[in-house]
């Protein structure tokens, strides 16, 4: 994520301060969708119109000119524009919102802080990746404790002002000024647990953290630093004579190598960030695989072998009644590869349980009773058809997908930017004259549409709508953080 690219530089005006604009409505013009900037062209604009448009949206010309020529794709200073004919007309002229070029904003410019997109993009980064470790190589750059974030950068002492920016404030340019101390400037505030990108602005300059090795390309000949504030601490008693403990696990894809463990009194130890879920895991001693000694949860791996188990987040149980004579009840999902011996349900007098930690998300599972796999009948959302129909469980929901209309329908389908477009995937399920669908969405925009008995349909109900490229529209919904 690029420091500038969380703006949208705009510069919409009064129409009546531009004369030359007044046939057409700027905002309709710009808008971000998908990780994507897009920008409407007419191509019967005037020569003046094309300036005035270059001048208002800080476009470079070379693209604009490529757009009345008739080219498809524009490549320029290393970003590639893609060209899409709407109608005789009107084009629409994209390119990734990460290739956004970056300059400093300068006093001649308008700024207008879309929050919304800003916050939500921030919120998602936040619970982006899975697990993660610092890289720090000055222990006292970074620390975090109870929810606090301490921020120090050494040396710097001739700068005028130092401020923080981040995924954490929306990349604000003001509101996190560092205080000046003896050795360099430091900054305290809260953060939740999780994934951040940042740079420090001294006297307007915009720097990465030095004292970090982790950093991502902000794709314009620089590059974010991140940091990620721990909310685990893995440790292995004893193993004092140990040369090398490695942590292995489900949430790094077994990586042998990559998360070394440091040696304490009294054994080794390695904080990260995990995100909510379950996930199993092992140590490796001297290239020698061990279940955690201190975790008595322990489950098969379907090979013969166990693994260790632990989870962060809320529980919840998986039940399934009834079946009381199956000698061996399985519950199986994405959320654990779809393995087939891992998740051993126990009997209960009404049927079979299992308590299970998931994070917030969207999860597709089935049980395997005696070795028939079957849909939760208790469960009416699923997604696919036949020996492919898996349930659906929409953990910790945010949204609810809902169409009061179209009462005598055989099936509602809800699709979007957010599963690709698929058309038989959330099948909705009518209760009375309501079809819903419950979903959990990380923040952000989406474009969804509804297909009632295969006829698309926009949102009834939903006043905020964009167009396509088939000239139909989509509605639009906005996931605020929490």
């Amino acid at each position: 994520m690029k420091k500038q690219a969380t703006y949208i530089l705009t510069l919409i005006f009064l129409l009546s301060v531009f004369p030359v604009l007044a046939q057409f409505n700027p905002k309709t013009i710009c808008r971000v969708e998908n990780g994507k900037i897009y920008f409407r062209i007419d191509l019967n604009w005037t020569k003046a119109q094309q300036k005035e448009l270059i001048r208002l949206f800080d476009l470079d010309t070379i693209v604009v000119q490529g757009v009345y020529n008739g080219k498809e794709n524009i490549t320029v200073k290393g970003t590639s524009w893609q060209v899409v004919k709407l109608n005789d007309h009107l084009v629409e002229l994209s390119k990734l919102l990460a290739a956004m070029p970056v300059r400093a904003p300068s006093s001649n410019d308008i700024i207008m802080l879309d929050d919304r997109w800003l916050n939500a993009e921030g919120a998602a980064e936040r619970v982006s990746v899975t697990f993660g470790v610092n890289r720090f190589t000055r222990y006292s750059v970074f620390q975090y404790s109870r929810g606090i974030a301490r921020f120090f950068l050494p040396g710097n002492l001739n700068a005028k002002q130092v401020f923080l920016s981040g995924s954490f404030n929306a990349w604000s340019t003001t509101n996190l000024k560092m205080n000046p101390c003896d050795s360099g400037w430091t900054i305290s505030l809260k953060l939740l647990p999780g994934k951040y990108s940042y740079k420090y602005i001294i006297d307007g300059k915009w720097t990465p953290d030095p004292y970090n090795r982790l950093k991502e390309s902000d794709t314009y000949d620089s590059y974010n630093s991140v940091l990620y504030c721990y909310n685990y601490l893995f440790r292995l008693k004893g193993y004092s004579s140990a040369h090398k403990v490695i942590l292995a696990g489900s949430f790094n894809n077994w990586n042998e190598k990559e998360l070394k463990m440091i040696p304490l009194a009294g054994g080794w130890a390695l904080s990260l960030y995990l995100r909510e879920g379950t996930y199993i895991y092992k140590y490796i001693v001297d290239d020698a695989w061990i279940t955690d000694p201190q975790n008595e949860l322990k489950r098969p791996d379907g090979k013969g072998n166990f693994n260790s188990v632990m989870g962060i987040g809320d529980s919840l149980i998986f039940r399934l009644n009834g079946f009381l004579s199956a000698k061996k009840v399985i519950l199986s999902g994405n959320f654990n590869n779809w393995n087939e011996a891992e998740l051993e349900m126990e009997k209960t007098a009404q049927g079979w349980q299992l308590w299970y930690v998931l994070g917030p998300g969207n999860y597709e599972y089935k049980f395997i009773v005696d070795g028939k796999w079957m849909t939760d009948p208790a469960n009416p959302n699923s997604t696919g058809e036949g020996e492919y129909q898996n349930s659906v469980l929409a953990h910790k929901a945010n949204h609810v997908f809902t169409l009061n209309k179209y009462p005598q329908a055989n099936k509602v389908i809800v699709t979007g930017s957010f599963n690709g477009w698929n058309k038989s995937n959330f099948k909705m399920v009518k209760k009375g004259e309501t079809w819903t669908f419950p979903i959990y969405l990380i923040p952000g925009k989406y474009s969804y549409k509804f297909i009632v008995d295969d006829e698309w349909i926009l949102d009834p109900a939903n006043e905020l709508w964009e167009t396509n490229e088939y000239g139909t529209g989509n509605s639009v919904l906005w996931v605020e953080p929490r």
